[in-house]
């Protein structure tokens, strides 16, 4: 008997070590993953002026005051990485903290947000290069679809190698994309001189505007990616570190860099004449912008590097999405299959593969459905932003209750498991409220429509509740899984 358990102990190492994932990012790789995610040229050239619609001369402050309050957010959140240790992302916090069900629960509304956030790139992404090619380079007029497979096929082969590759992809698109956004904050200041400048200000927003809720909201949405700094815990080099570091490194970075962005637009319209022009110009806002203060050829070149912004922003979505159906399969609770390791990539590789089969099967089916892409990119965006906005919200709850429960056996710094817990679960429960009454701005769509993704999202949830209980009923052996708590 012993000689046998000595002699399947290397089996035993060799198969756990098989089914793990691996890679060797850094602190710098993983905030460029995130990065990627919130995709700086687009945010700039799309999300930005939307914001400053909704909230004029305010939006830098508003972007300090989301900067703060998802710091506080963070404090708890690196303390629960380094105290629940599981690849699982927020699918392993939610379990630590609110049980199996809950847990499973919020890896489904992981999963499909993850997956609907990233479905707006294939059909922008269509749409944006097939103008570019007709319109700036007098190239033939391909249909957006073929441009929207075309960017799946690439995405997917990418997130099928080792996450070390679409790191430095990622690093590289990022360096250029914020190099062009950098340009665009320097000229912006400089066109109107110093006093223009200091005229734009930090202003402060009103608690009585009535747009404040919607600026919040969108301003929350620029910073989605941080949170999933901890899927790659088994593909960067020391976890504890280099999790905790970019984690607030991108909360930081994303905060200030947008907040700097706002304020060069501002700069540049003037304080009271911002809002005005983001609202009769908001597509064009930037482009127009740019072409204005630096010259059309520089203007062409921040276009192709915001075509591929979006890109790097569905290949990092892809990353995550595909981690978190393989820490499901992991745990049998989806077919064992998507929960393969890449022998020599050690990739999720299945997954990956999926994601993209999804993305290109949604991409015919409503092409020959004839919805138009300009339908399809919000409704994708905004109803996947809801899910992981929820799921942070849920997290935040989770994590609170996890280390109240410990108070008694292991107390540790109130602020960091009680007071900055407590913070975000007030602050992303606001935000959260204001996703639900603001739904239709959110996806750009109907009364119908929101009655329908509203529904589909929290069913998810509660689909998730649902299928645990029947698991501990009828399959205990997968149940005692969920939450990433054994390892093969």
């Amino acid at each position: 008997m012993n000689n046998t358990t000595i002699n399947d102990a290397p089996k035993t190492a060799r198969r756990t070590q098989e089914n793990r994932l691996s890679g060797n990012m850094g602190v710098g790789e993983l905030v460029m993953n995130v990065l990627a995610f919130s995709s700086p040229l687009a945010t700039v050239a799309g999300t930005l002026p939307v914001l400053l619609m909704f909230s004029g001369k305010t939006a830098p402050a508003i972007y300090m005051l989301v900067t703060l309050m998802l710091l506080i957010f963070s404090v708890g959140f690196v303390k629960m990485s380094r105290s629940v240790q599981g690849a699982g992302g927020f699918y392993s916090f939610v379990t630590a903290g609110l049980g199996k069900p809950a847990g499973l629960g919020g890896a489904l509304l992981a999963l499909f947000g993850y997956i609907f956030i990233g479905f707006f790139a294939p059909s922008f992404f269509g749409v944006t290069l097939q103008g570019f090619v007709v319109n700036t380079l007098g190239g033939p007029d391909i249909a957006w679809y073929w441009y929207a497979l075309g960017i799946t096929a690439v995405t997917t082969v990418l997130a099928y190698n080792r996450i070390d590759l679409s790191a430095k992809v990622l690093t590289i698109v990022m360096l250029l994309e914020v190099a062009v956004i950098v340009v665009f904050d320097v000229v912006s200041f400089s066109a109107n001189g110093l006093e223009a400048v200091q005229a734009a200000g930090f202003a402060l927003p009103s608690l009585t505007d009535a747009s404040l809720g919607l600026a919040l909201l969108f301003a929350v949405g620029n910073f989605f990616g941080f949170e999933a700094t901890v899927i790659y815990r088994d593909e960067v080099k020391n976890p504890d570190k280099t999790i905790s570091r970019a984690t607030y490194v991108a909360v930081v970075g994303i905060g200030i860099f947008y907040a700097v962005a706002a304020w060069a637009y501002i700069a540049f319209f003037g304080a009271s004449n911002a809002q005005t022009a983001a609202k009769e110009n908001t597509v064009n806002l930037f482009n127009d912008s740019v072409t204005a203060l630096t010259g059309k050829i520089f203007a062409d070149v921040a276009m192709v590097l915001l075509i591929t912004s979006v890109l790097a922003c569905m290949l990092s979505i892809q990353n995550i999405s595909a981690r978190y159906s393989f820490s499901l399969a992991q745990d049998r609770a989806l077919p064992a299959i998507l929960g393969k390791v890449h022998p020599r990539h050690k990739s999720p590789y299945v997954s990956a593969v999926a994601v993209g089969f999804v993305w290109a099967a949604a991409t015919v089916v409503f092409t020959v459905l004839g919805v138009a892409p300009e339908a399809l990119y919000p409704i994708a965006s905004g109803s996947g932003t809801f899910a992981v906005l929820l799921l942070m919200f849920i997290t935040s709850g989770a994590v609170l209750v996890y280390f109240l429960r410990r108070r008694s056996t292991a107390p540790e710094s109130v602020w960091k498991t009680i007071v900055a817990p407590l913070i975000s679960v007030v602050f992303l429960g606001a935000i959260t409220w204001l996703a639900i009454t603001n739904y239709p701005e959110l996806i750009g769509g109907s009364a119908v429509l929101t009655v329908i993704f509203m529904t589909f999202t929290f069913a998810l949830f509660i689909g998730g509740i649902v299928y645990a209980l029947y698991l501990r009923t009828k399959r205990p052996d997968i149940y005692v899984r969920l939450g990433r708590q054994i390892t093969d």
